[in-house]
C-alpha cells in the first residue's frame, strides 16, 4: 500500500512537473521564436500603443449613460454616441475603445450573448439595430432601404468578437465616412478593397473588412492630406 501510494505520488510530481511547467516554457519559447505577433495576440499599434488585435472586433461608438444606466430612446432601444469618422464594426461582445470624440480607450473587454434566434429579446435587438443601422448611414446614403441592409450590420458573428464586416457593409459606410472626413468616395472605397481579406483557404465563408486596419489608415490618409 505504501509503496503504491509512493509511487501515484511520484507520478503525480513527474506528470505534474512535465505536463505543468517544462510543456508549456517549450511551447510558449517555440512560439515566441517562430511567430511572436501571433503568439501574443496578433496585437495592433499606433505611435507605439497597443489599439487592439486584429482577432477582435471592437466598437467605434459607446451608449449614451445617465446615472450609470444606459438611455433609451421612445422605441425602447439604447442611445449610442457614434464616432462617424469611423467604420462600424458589426454588433459585437467587446467593448468599445473609441470614444465619441474617436480617442483611444481600453479594447480589452469582451462578452458573449446566450440568446438563440427564436428569443423575443432576439428580434427586439434586431429591430433596434436595424433602425440604428438605418438613421446612422441613409443620411449619407439616401437609397439606403431595410432590404438592402447587410445581415452582418444586424446580428452579431459565431463567436461574438470577429473583426471583419462585410464588403457590401462597408461599402455603404463609405458614403458616411468620406462626407465626414471629406475625402473623395473613390478614396475611402479604395481602402476598403485594400483592407478586404478572401475566403479562408479560397473558398471557405466570405470576404471580410478588417475594421480596425481599416480606420487606422484613414487616420494616416486623413493626417496626410
Amino acid at each position: 500500500m505504501r509503496r503504491d501510494l509512493l509511487t501515484a505520488a511520484r507520478a503525480i510530481i513527474v506528470t505534474t512537473i512535465v505536463c505543468g511547467l517544462i510543456y508549456p516554457l517549450v511551447m510558449t519559447g517555440i512560439a515566441q521564436g517562430i511567430f511572436p505577433g501571433k503568439a501574443n495576440g496578433s496585437l495592433i499599434k499606433r505611435n507605439g500603443v497597443v489599439v487592439g488585435s486584429a482577432l477582435i472586433g471592437q466598437a467605434f461608438e459607446a451608449p449614451v449613460m445617465k446615472k450609470g444606466t444606459a438611455v433609451l430612446d421612445k422605441a425602447g432601444c439604447s442611445e449610442w454616441i457614434v464616432a462617424k469618422r469611423y467604420f462600424q464594426t458589426r454588433p459585437s461582445g467587446t467593448g468599445a475603445p473609441y470614444n465619441d470624440t474617436g480617442t483611444l480607450d481600453n479594447a480589452e473587454s469582451s462578452t458573449f450573448s446566450n440568446l438563440g434566434p427564436n428569443s423575443v429579446l432576439t428580434v427586439a435587438i434586431y429591430k433596434c439595430n436595424i433602425s440604428a443601422y438605418l438613421a446612422l448611414e441613409k443620411p449619407y446614403d439616401p437609397g439606403l432601404t431595410v432590404a438592402k441592409i447587410p445581415v452582418d450590420a444586424i446580428n452579431s458573428s459565431a463567436s461574438g468578437i470577429d473583426p471583419q464586416i462585410s464588403v457590401a457593409n462597408a461599402l455603404i459606410q463609405a458614403h458616411r465616412v468620406a462626407s465626414v472626413r471629406q475625402l473623395s468616395l473613390g478614396t475611402v472605397d479604395a481602402l476598403v478593397h485594400k483592407y478586404t481579406t478572401g475566403r479562408s483557404l479560397g473558398f471557405l465563408g466570405e470576404p471580410g473588412v478588417d475594421v480596425l486596419e481599416l480606420n487606422l489608415a484613414l487616420d494616416r490618409t486623413t493626417s496626410r492630406s
